[in-house]
């Protein structure tokens, strides 16, 4: 933090109000103005003389702060860079792969923000991947190459010092930066709200180790707090059965794998299931009658997160089913013409029951990157093309979407949609509740007689 021995300390000021006067103390440090006001003169008038001695002294005052270095906090010992550092440490066992990740991309754009100066003999990319994937990853920090340990250093040596989060301009800074895209634009809300909540727990770190008083981040609603997340889906983003049969037979015709992949979406549009669920299937999962209604019997997931974020190195990460305890399982039905598929798979790939059922090549895990780009050409070859330029299908999690919406709108309780998804029933009306549809002339009829008035004589 800059110190500056040109401080002018004014006289106090008398408040009057109804309910009883304060007394403000205003002064000055370099070009930066502070001020603190106080209930009872006798407290404004100790800080003065506080303040006056420790000039009288010859002593530094932080710009920030507008404190002399003597009452310095911890705070304004502690280096940010330093203690971010031990907060990744600290909370990596704690962590899953992908919550690694995400708090590595908010403490780079914080450290960024954080900077006395910007890096100007190093590129920006260069000093972003030298601290997200290298000083705020655990387990490849000591392994970081010269390079990198080159632009650590000098950032080590350019970050400020904690009491920064005293500056109410610095605080500002930092929250931009969380919302903001390295193009420039606004962030997606989803990001900005998770940014939010990573350094609200790292300020919460910050304050149980006596580093900060109080949390200097903004809340309620107020400008600078995050943007309010949309959980209700697009519902331009979800399929007809027309699109998605022909998104699925232009699939299974491409040569070597293309029924191995059709299959794999078909289990996403009859199942219902997460794509990081489907990749973990295992033959002997699925329960798979000659006719008729099959199960799956769900019990992990395979988020891909990648290798340098994993305890195995694996891009993939085992993790139990999302919002159940570790070990517990999760039955879903299984559609006549998707076991009829599964079927069809499981005898061309010759597929043992301990096998996956939608192996990737050489048996490996199906890789994200290997099913969104079959989706996406498909997406391109089969749809219109303002369709194609639409929300209709975009991502391949609009499958699960068009899945549980196409339960719930022919009668399913929802309690039951919410049991085979894998989601709680409240959870599943905040996202779906505006794409049910049809049942409104039926509910209408259930209150038209109800609401009627009797006749009264006049």
């Amino acid at each position: 933090m800059e110190n500056s021995f040109d401080v002018r300390i004014y006289a106090i000021e008398t408040n009057k109000r109804a309910k009883g006067s304060s007394y403000t103390l205003r002064w000055k440090v370099a070009t930066k103005k502070h001020s603190k006001t106080y209930t009872r003169f006798a407290l404004a008038d100790a800080r003065r003389s506080e303040l006056m001695s420790a000039q009288k002294k010859g002593q530094p005052f932080g710009i920030a702060s507008g404190l002399p270095l003597s009452f310095a906090s911890k705070a304004a010992k502690t280096n940010w860079y330093d203690f971010a550092i031990e907060y990744v440490d600290w909370k990596w066992k704690r962590s899953s792969a992908n919550n690694r990740r995400n708090i590595a991309k908010a403490m780079t754009a914080t450290t960024i923000a954080l900077l006395r100066t910007p890096p100007k003999q190093f590129d920006g990319q260069q000093v972003r991947t030298a601290l997200r994937e290298w000083a705020f990853n655990t387990k490849r920090r000591a392994e970081a190459p010269d390079d990198v340990r080159v632009i650590l250093d000098w950032i080590k040596r350019s970050t400020l010092s904690m009491d920064a989060w005293e500056d109410t301009e610095k605080v500002e800074t930092v929250v931009g930066a969380l919302g903001t895209r390295l193009d420039g634009t606004a962030a997606a809300a989803s990001s900005v709200t998770r940014n939010s909540r990573i350094m609200n727990l790292v300020m919460g770190y910050a304050i149980k180790h006596g580093v900060l008083r109080a949390n200097p981040l903004p809340k309620g609603k107020g400008e600078g707090s995050p943007p309010k997340v949309a959980q209700a889906i697009d519902k331009r983003s979800l399929l007809n059965p027309d699109q998605v049969a022909q998104l699925l037979a232009w699939i299974g015709e491409r040569p070597r794998r293309g029924r191995l992949y059709r299959a794999f979406f078909a289990t996403l549009y009859y199942a219902g299931l997460r794509p990081e669920e489907a990749v973990a299937l295992r033959v002997s999962d699925a329960r798979l009658p000659e006719t008729g209604w099959g199960e799956f019997l769900v019990h992990q997931a395979q988020p891909e997160v990648g290798g340098q974020w994993t305890d195995t190195g694996e891009v993939h990460e085992e993790r139990h089913l999302k919002g159940r305890a570790e070990g517990e399982t999760r039955p879903v039905p299984i559609h006549p013409s998707l076991v009829a598929l599964l079927h069809g798979i499981i005898a061309k790939y010759k597929l043992k029951p301990t096998d996956l059922l939608f192996p990737g090549e050489g048996g490996d895990m199906l890789a994200g990157s290997v099913f969104r780009r079959v989706w996406g050409k498909a997406r391109e070859e089969v749809l219109p093309k303002h369709e194609y330029e639409s929300p209709t299908g975009k991502r391949v999690y609009d499958l699960r979407h068009t899945c549980l919406t196409t339960w719930l709108n022919n009668g399913i309780p929802p309690a039951q949609v919410a049991e085979w998804a894998g989601n709680s029933v409240p959870i599943l009306y905040a996202i779906y509740a505006r794409c049910i549809v049809g049942q409104q002339a039926v509910l209408l009829k259930r209150i038209e007689g109800v609401q009627d008035l009797p006749t009264v004589e006049a």
